[in-house]
This record gives structure tokens, sequence and C-alpha cells, in this order.
């Protein structure tokens, strides 16, 4: 939306509630929107006109504020303790009434203030909420929204630390700020009329408020982990393109129209609107994100391909193959995959078999449905020789001045490997399956791979040699 009107888009750290603070999530949000080229205009690592943009570093400015509301009557100090709070919830509860403070620190007399100061080490400043009427805003998805005042409780302002709560603190700094738009979670609905009093008793302006659907799991419940849910940067490390993981997030309660599946950031900062976000809750498909990652990954080119994947071979493949790995052999091997795979994360266990010196399989795998001990070892030596039989040639230019161009050519090829061996099922009296599921055992160790005789072409004459030679000892044994 900031992109698309012009305008600016903020980063700003809300880390009032010490309690909840996690060392390095700062960093790791920030991380998160670099990784999925969410660039920000002002806020850490930028700066701007309307810092600091931690909260905490701002405390010098809500404290104030929030003695002048109890100054002007719009707030007052409470001095109950957590275990009064906690039991009087207890006896609510136990009513079947909303949980809520029950004001019995809103009307104190000066006296009785006093008195208590002189008893209570702490204390927190809490709104004082009008009894009566309604507070009404327009919610830009929603429409007008009601809610009576008398549903709603005094809320604490500011804490016994010194710290601001979320009401107060960001409609603070969204004023300080010049905040004209906020886009947060539909959770977040039914604070907005604590706001909104905020706003009035402070005499500030409120910005434009749009409240967004929940992201829900396949059981239409809210996400969780045990939905599978995890953080962007885990989402990273399992190969996911950045790319990928923004379209998919910008189509969970918005879509361009009906039919369009993949869109780009240039596409979306151009056609975005308010207008078609939908207010029901988006469903996170963990089988969609996986569907358009890989749709993502097979535009890649060779190069493209090459580069992202290459991280993620070296990490995941094992310690025993020698590194760094060959990047022209890699390029050979990536083609043969790029149709199947789903996550960058898939590579190793996909291709480790191009890599690995010994395979390591049951024999029994090698027999194919049809085929007996017997007719599987006749069908791999006949194939072996066979094999053996290609071997390099010498091409000599017709000009003899070109002689210093002869040219030696692998014939072990796609094409020659396919002229060996589709000819040889039927020689053999098998079914081309049969002849090539069990060559596929041998020279890869699995029952599915990709196509044989790129596989093999790739592999190389005397790695499939090896390895077929290995699966005659394995029958035989």
């Amino acid at each position: 939306l900031a992109r698309h009107t012009g305008g600016s888009f903020i980063v700003r750290i809300e880390d009032t509630d010490q309690a909840r603070k996690v060392e390095g999530a700062a960093e790791s949000i920030l991380e998160s929107l670099r990784w999925l080229g969410l660039d920000w205009d002002e806020g850490p690592e930028v700066g701007g006109d309307y810092g600091p943009y931690f909260q905490s570093e701002r405390l010098d400015i809500y404290q104030p504020i929030a003695k002048k509301l109890v100054e002007e009557g719009h707030a007052y100090l409470c001095y109950c303790s957590p275990q009064r709070l906690e039991e009087m919830r207890a006896e609510q509860m136990r009513r079947k009434e909303p949980p809520r403070y029950d004001r019995r620190c809103r009307n104190f007399s000066q006296g009785e203030r006093l008195k208590l100061e002189g008893e209570v080490s702490s204390s927190v400043v809490r709104f004082k909420t009008p009894l009566e009427e309604e507070t009404r805003f327009c919610d830009l998805l929603r429409g007008e929204v009601i809610f009576d005042n008398s549903s709603l409780d005094d809320f604490v302002i500011l804490k016994a630390d010194g710290y601001p709560t979320y009401h107060l603190a960001n409609v603070v700094d969204d004023h300080m700020m010049e905040i004209s738009h906020i886009l947060r979670a539909d959770e977040w609905l039914s604070s907005t009329p604590r706001h909104i009093l905020l706003y009035r008793a402070l005499g500030y302006e409120p910005p434009q408020f749009a409240h967004l659907p929940m992201i829900l799991g396949e059981d239409r419940s809210k996400l969780s982990k045990r939905h599978g849910a995890t953080s962007l940067l885990e989402y990273r490390e399992q190969g996911y393109l950045p790319e990928a993981m923004m379209n998919f997030l910008a189509l969970l309660g918005w879509s361009l129209d009906d039919k369009t599946e993949i869109i780009g950031r240039d596409q979306l900062i151009e056609h975005f609107s308010l207008e078609r976000i939908g207010v029901t809750g988006a469903i996170f498909s963990q089988e969609k994100l996986a569907w358009m990652n890989g749709t993502y990954l097979r535009q890649l080119n060779l190069d493209e391909f090459s580069e992202k994947a290459i991280p993620f071979l070296e990490k995941g493949l094992p310690a025993s193959i020698s590194h760094p790995l060959p990047e022209e052999y890699i390029k050979q091997i990536l083609p043969l995959v790029q149709e199947r795979i789903k996550t960058l994360g898939d590579l190793p266990q996909l291709t480790d078999f191009f890599f690995i010196d010994e395979l390591s399989y049951d024999g029994e795998l090698l027999i194919q449905k049809g085929l007996t001990k017997k007719s599987t070892l006749e069908a791999l030596r006949v194939s072996k020789d066979r094999l053996d039989k290609l071997v390099p040639r010498i091409v000599v230019p017709p000009e003899p001045q070109d002689l210093g161009l002869m040219v030696q050519l692998e014939a072990f090829n796609t094409e020659s490997l396919e002229g060996a061996l589709r000819p040889l099922a039927e020689e053999l009296g098998l079914k081309t399956g049969q002849l090539f599921g069990t060559l596929r055992v041998a020279v890869t160790g699995r029952t599915t791979a990709p196509p044989l005789f790129q596989t093999m072409a790739v592999l190389g004459r005397e790695r499939c040699l090896k390895r077929i030679q290995a699966a005659l000892e394995k029958l035989t044994a």
C-alpha cells in the first residue's frame, strides 16, 4: 500500500513488554523483512525524522503523557496488587462473567490516594473509560464499527515498571510519527475503541484503520505451531525463495482477480488495493506454498538455479563427499531435478547418489515385478556388456588443414545409451519398464529418480559400470 500510493513504509519495534522480550527477536524481524525484499523508508538501521524507532527508547515521551492524562481526569492510578487482580478475575470467571477490572481505584478521594501511596510500593495508570454511550470508528474494510462503552474496561496504559502498554505507546507514536494508515490483524479490532478514546482524550486525530483477516490453518483455526507454522527465516533455511513466499503471503486475503496465482513484486505494487482484501480468514496451505515455490524454482535459468542450489548441497550432502563441490558437474545434475523440486532443501536427498561412491539399498529392489532373480541377473550382465562397448571415438575433420581441430566425442551420452538399451529389452524378452527399473535401482539405489538415460550420462561410463557390477554382486552374495 505504501509503495502503491507513494507513501512511506515504516518499521517500529514495539518492545515495551519486557517480560516477553526475546533476545535477538528484533534482529530476526528485520532480517525477515530484508529477505522478503520489504525495504523500509524509516526505522532501525535506516533512521528518519521521527525516531527513535524502538519504543523502549521513547519512555521519556510516554511517561509525561500518562501523567498529563491523570491530571486532566482521563486516567487514574491503580494500586491493586497482582494477587488481588488474580483473585478478582477468578471470581468473575466462577460467576461466568467476562474478566475485567472492577474499577476499585477509579473513584478514590485524594486522601485515600495519598494513604495508598504511602502503603503500596507500586502502581499502574489506567484509562478512565466512559461508562455510557458508544465509541464509533470507520474501518476501511468493514465500514462503521460500533462498541458500547459499557463493554470496555479501564485498561492499563502505563505499567508499574514505567513502560507503556501497547495501547498508549502506539497511539502516541502513531500521532508523533504522523502515521496515516494502520493495517493490522482483526484480532486488534476489539482494542480499537480503546485507542479511539485515547486519541480523543489526547486531542489527536486518529489515523485510518484496516483490520486484516487472520491467517488460519487448514482446519480453519488460528494458525499455530501445531499446523506447522514457523518463522520466515526457517522457511528460508528450508529452501523457499523470497519471491515465492512474498507471492504466497500477498494472496492470503488479497487477490488480483479470480485466476492469477503467480504475481511478482512490481505487479503487486502496481495493482494492490484495499478493496480486494476480504474480511474472512485466509487459509495457509503448506501444499500450495510448496507448489508455488516449485513454480518459481522452475523459472530460474541454470546459472541462477546453480547459485541458489550450491549452498544447500554443500550443507546437506554427506561430509564424506569431497568439498567444495564441482560447479560444472552440479550444472549437469540440476536440469534433471528442476522439474521435480519443490524446495532447495530437497536437493541433497534428490541428488546424493550423483556424489557418493557406494550405494546402499535392498537388493530385492533390483528384481522388478514379473522378473526372477535369474532373469534380473541376466539383464544386468547383458546391459553391462552392452554399455562396456560404448567407448570414446575420434571425429576427424574432413579437411587436412583442420586436423588441429580433431575432436574426441564421449559416446556415453543420452542418445547412445537409449540406442543401446531400448532394443535390449526386446532382445531379452522384457518390458522396457522392467529393464529400465532394474538399471535405475542399480545405478541410483532408488526406485524413482530423474530420467534414466540422462542420469546415466551424467554419472558417466565408469561409475555406471561399477554400480552395475556392484548390483550383480549384491544379487549373488
